[in-house]
């Protein structure tokens, strides 16, 4: 049993896995997160989230076409593990039917169509996604192309898919929604989501799978019930069904053993201070940020203690630091964090801070 009374994760067919809360980003399972594996597929997460960086900032268009190099039409004739989204040489192809090709079909010649469009060539490419996964903290990969097909220095790791699925999830909500479309339509080849769990699972909403004999079964799976998501991570698994059987297994130990619950809300007073030399007092302190905490079910019990500094001197901007609020479950402080103004504070005139310095002599 772990602490709680909770019991232990079960065992699944995997060599690698990981399971995380979205929100606080706590690990309520994991067997070898950061050991180095081959992602197969589950690579194309990174070129997808690169063309939605374009897009939120405009330099892609949905609607816009792009021709079918021979490079990426031959990736998607000779994909070994099969993957193509059939695509035309020199035939033009909407951002949003490849977007579709590569998260439902996982088709290879997409995700190359659409990584020339972003970085010039695959290659060029791939350093963009080698930089991105650094400003992600995803600190045990390294991407050579944009497919996830075999290559000696291509590599991830559960915790690293982990922390790519909550960037995908968390800064591109408007585009999240195609990764549980079931099925998708090009060039009058219809071909259906690969991830079985959509279909099975009525909460699970995404994310991609992976396969190539190497890397073995892959899955990266989201879950959203009752207000809780999930994300876990299946690396290696023997085969389709494996990966599936594992990844229900640990979404439902995960949403049946934890509870994530609002613990501060952003925003609210939690203690007030007086300011020194300040336009006015005292001022509120909180928070700027709701707060989530991620605990075992049934000991989700939360109460706050707030620690304000004795001389708080004007101004102060938003983010300054005048003491902190610990969070306590269970008796023991669970999690430490900053105070804050809730607004800025001006100093007072010149009289007021005449007299505040004097009396700041005595205090």
């Amino acid at each position: 049993m772990l602490p709680g009374g909770i019991p232990a994760a079960p065992q699944v067919d995997a060599r690698s896995y990981i399971l995380i809360d979205f929100r606080t980003d706590k690990v309520l399972a994991s067997l070898q997160p950061t050991d180095r594996m081959e992602p197969a597929s589950l690579t194309k997460l990174m070129t997808v989230y690169l063309v939605f960086e374009q897009l939120a900032v405009g330099k892609l268009k949905l609607d816009d076409m792009i021709p079918v190099s021979e490079h990426a039409w031959r990736a998607g004739g000779a994909a070994t593990d099969g993957s193509s989204s059939f695509l035309e040489l020199g035939v033009p192809v909407s951002v949003q039917d490849l977007l579709l090709g590569v998260i439902v079909q996982s088709g290879n010649d997409a995700s190359i169509v659409l990584a020339e469009r972003v970085g010039g060539t695959e290659q060029t490419f791939a350093q963009l996604m080698n930089a991105t996964a650094a400003r992600l903290g995803m600190v045990g990969s390294h991407f050579e192309n944009a497919t996830g097909l075999p290559s000696p220095q291509h590599y991830t790791t559960a915790r690293d898919m982990s922390l790519l699925a909550t960037a995908l999830i968390r800064d591109f909500p408007q585009y999240y929604k195609w990764f549980s479309v079931r099925e998708f339509e090009h060039n009058h080849i219809k071909q259906g989501n690969r991830n079985t769990l959509l279909d099975k699972d009525p909460t699970v909403d995404g994310l991609k799978t992976g396969h190539t004999d190497a890397a073995g079964f892959c899955l990266v799976t989201s879950s959203l019930r009752d207000g809780m998501r999930l994300v876990s991570v299946v690396l290696g698994s023997s085969s389709m069904k494996g990966r599936e059987v594992a990844s229900a297994s640990l979404l439902n130990y995960g949403f049946s053993f934890y509870d994530t619950k609002l613990a501060i809300k952003g925003g609210t007073p939690l203690a007030s201070a007086h300011v020194w030399k300040a336009a006015r007092t005292p001022v509120d302190l909180g928070i700027k940020d709701d707060f989530y905490l991620t605990l075992p079910r049934g000991h989700a019990d939360i109460s706050t203690v707030t620690d304000v500094q004795p001389k708080i001197i004007a101004p102060l901007a938003a983010d300054a630091n005048v003491g902190s609020v610990r969070v306590i479950s269970g008796g023991q402080t669970v999690a430490t964090l900053p105070l804050h103004p809730l607004q800025p504070v001006a100093p007072g005139g010149w009289w007021r801070r005449l007299i505040d310095t004097i009396r700041l002599w005595f205090v």
